[in-house]
């Protein structure tokens, strides 16, 4: 089984073409934790940024992609989108993992473990920040996958997160590096 896993794309319509060509095209889901079109009101306007060609491309694709709602994230996204837009959660059972997800906007560190635990959740996934993070606290791996076309890591790079074979890791897009990677029990 391989899982892409993105978040914060925010209308990135050539960084999504870049990821899902080099990185998610044979995957067998796409996960992606929010900000899909929108660049939010607090980020400058990407020169890249084209929400309704990244909807289309997003339609388009060939592999699902399951998508939780984030702080950007509107209504009327949801009218162009063919992929549902789940709000505030999304929860899979994939190969007996348990995996939730949601942006994590709303969430301080306390209720996020409270939350992984009451769920049972082998992982858990956020976005928001836009900064990679993966840690595993309890037997429970929480994963940021960043963003990768508007990152705010100090080092500037642009993420992505995947599931493959029984590992997660975090990759750097340009290089195709693994960042962190967390072996599945």
């Amino acid at each position: 089984m391989k899982v892409g896993i993105i978040s914060d794309t925010h209308g990135c319509l050539e960084t999504w073409q870049t990821v899902f060509n080099r990185y998610f095209q044979d995957a067998d889901l796409i996960i992606h934790a929010g900000d899909v079109l929108y660049h939010g009101p607090r980020n400058a306007i990407p020169s890249e940024y084209n929400p309704k060609q990244l909807a289309e491309s997003l339609n388009n694709c060939p592999v699902p992609i399951v998508t939780a709602c984030g702080n950007c994230d509107s209504e009327v996204d949801g009218m162009v989108l063919k992929l549902p837009i789940q709000s505030p959660y999304t929860y899979l059972l994939l190969n007996g993992l348990k995996i939730v997800v949601t942006h994590g906007h709303n969430l301080t560190e306390e209720t996020r473990q409270d939350l992984a635990k009451r769920l049972k959740a082998d992982i858990f996934i956020t976005g928001h920040t836009h900064i990679a993070v993966m840690e595993k606290i309890d037997g429970i791996i929480y994963l940021n996958p960043g963003s990768p076309g508007m990152t705010k890591r100090p080092d500037g790079r642009s993420t992505i997160a995947w599931i493959n074979e029984n590992k997660v890791e975090i990759l750097d897009i340009v290089t195709g590096q693994p960042l962190v990677s967390e072996a599945l029990a």
